[in-house]
């Protein structure tokens, strides 16, 4: 991401600036950062996420977004664009330029923002109510971490990598094999 700390914007502002942007921005505190795009393993993967997803929430009322949904955090002033995005609760229908409630938030690494999605956008995801689980997915190997949040609001780890051959999802009842994950994939 790319600060662009000149230009200081209210939520509203932003908004309106994010619908006629042809680059997305996150949004901290007043403040708009400037995406930048990613690389194939990324695309792949989230898309393949996304798609065995969307896949098994059909009919639920689940709905499934991908990385052009925005996440807003009202308590922290916080609007992110996740790689992909579940939420369930029906909330979310009136807010069509992004969404408060999501149960599950995956983010696929990056370089340029893998201590970014391990440190303040986790903390900042945490603050979510709704938020069941908070998933990491390596692109340079097959391993999965996923952050489950327990009964008593603690955050629990639960990594997968190849030799584990499926990973599960509690929030949307989801279990898929690490090689349908990485599909087409070259690490």
């Amino acid at each position: 991401m790319v600060a662009s700390p000149e230009m200081y914007l209210t939520s509203e502002e932003y908004l309106q600036l994010e619908e006629n942007s042809d680059i997305k921005h996150e949004f901290i505190d007043g403040y708009v950062y400037a995406m930048a795009g990613a690389l194939d393993p990324h695309v792949t993967i989230a898309l393949n996420i996304a798609s065995l997803l969307r896949n098994h929430v059909r009919g639920t009322g689940c709905r499934v977004y991908m990385a052009d949904m925005k996440a807003r955090i009202e308590s922290l002033n916080r609007y992110y664009y996740p790689d992909v995005m579940v939420t369930c609760d029906q909330r979310d229908r009136e807010t069509p330029a992004y969404k408060r409630f999501p149960c599950l938030i995956v983010e696929v690494l990056s370089d340029s923002t893998e201590a970014f999605d391990r440190g303040d956008k986790f903390a900042d995801y945490q603050t979510l109510e709704t938020l069941k689980e908070y998933v990491l997915i390596n692109t340079k190997r097959p391993r999965v971490e996923c952050f489950r949040r327990n009964d008593e609001g603690l955050w629990v780890l639960q990594s997968y990598t190849a030799e584990s051959k499926l990973f599960r999802l509690h929030s949307v009842d989801f279990e898929v094999t690490i090689a349908d994950l990485y599909e087409d994939v070259e690490l």
